[in-house]
């Protein structure tokens, strides 16, 4: 009897799963960039194009990619995640990315929202698990996709190509892929995310005041009593889960911010640097050479040209 092409088998070879994933999101999603589906919380993306490093933020989530490659830079951290892996994130994270894609096999990948929420009903009904307990999470690790887990994506892709499918047992297989996250070797990135009394909790609150208040000046030793630290166990804890100081994270939120202002909404570099929290244009400018290679004005009019051909 021949197989529908529909049907996920479990004697089918990774290969021919991971094409059918490709099929799927080709089905699903056309152009260039990010794209929401049927169901909130649950983006596809697709770029034809080589696209260089380019500053850009992810959200807590889970990211699977089908067909392509991307490469993350952060500090001195690089992280790679193309075909048949998946990377999860367990904070916001300001960082560079680069993309690999083409007419002939486009970057294609899913991005699953996760929530502290959802997460913690998980864990409560997983009782004490073998799973570890988020105590060395990091911000951003990627994982090789196992058969599980890949099938799990193709049927969310295939509930995805009807509204009903989508409303009804779209929102279970969510729930079904953050289990097996969960249970997987990255499992203890997610964890951490509903641990709000854990070490990486404390510091995930940091991380997250300074993604959304990134304009505030902080003080570093008033935020490390907050949080029950000294300030040299702070300044190791933030930087064992973001891979950063304190202070240059939350450089690199405001470099980022900025650029986004002078890339969509036309803001001057004083302006920008202004609105992020820079006292000092100048100062601004230096530390944007020195994080992105080039002045704000030519980084932002490059960043924006390449906006348009992907347009």
């Amino acid at each position: 009897m021949k197989r529908s092409r529909d049907r996920v088998s479990p004697s089918q070879p990774s290969f021919e799963r991971d094409s059918r994933l490709v099929g799927l999101l080709n089905e699903l999603v056309h152009g260039e960039g990010y794209f929401p589906s049927r169901l909130p919380g649950v983006i596809f993306m697709r770029s034809t194009m080589y696209i260089p490093r380019a500053p850009t933020v992810y959200q807590p989530g889970i990211y699977i990619v089908a067909q392509g490659r991307k490469t993350g830079y952060w500090g001195e951290s690089k992280i790679v995640y193309e075909t048949g892996r998946y990377l999860v994130t367990s904070v916001p994270l300001p960082f560079e990315c680069e993309t690999e894609g083409s007419l002939e096999a486009p970057l294609l990948a899913i991005s699953i929202n996760v929530t502290p929420a959802a997460i913690a009903e998980l864990l409560l009904q997983m009782g004490d698990s073998k799973y570890g307990n988020g105590a060395h999470a990091l911000a951003m690790e990627s994982a090789k996709l196992d058969d599980k887990l890949r099938d799990a994506a193709i049927r969310l892709l295939e509930s995805l190509r009807a509204d009903d499918d989508a409303r009804i047992l779209g929102p279970q297989i969510v729930r079904e892929i953050i289990y097996l996250v969960l249970r997987g070797r990255l499992g203890g990135n997610l964890r951490a995310v509903a641990a709000p009394d854990s070490h990486f909790g404390q510091i995930s609150r940091i991380v997250n005041r300074m993604h959304t208040d990134f304009a505030h000046p902080y003080d570093m030793t008033r935020l490390a009593k907050e949080v029950g630290m000294s300030v040299s166990t702070f300044h190791a804890r933030f930087k064992a889960v973001t891979t950063t100081s304190p202070l240059q994270y939350l450089k690199n939120v405001r470099l980022h911010k900025a650029l986004l202002l002078m890339v969509h909404e036309g803001a001057s570099v004083g302006t920008a640097a202004m609105q992020v929290g820079y006292e000092s244009a100048s100062q601004f400018s230096r530390e944007f050479k020195s994080r992105f290679g080039n002045g704000p004005a030519a980084v932002a009019a490059g960043l924006r040209e390449s906006l348009v051909r992907l347009a």
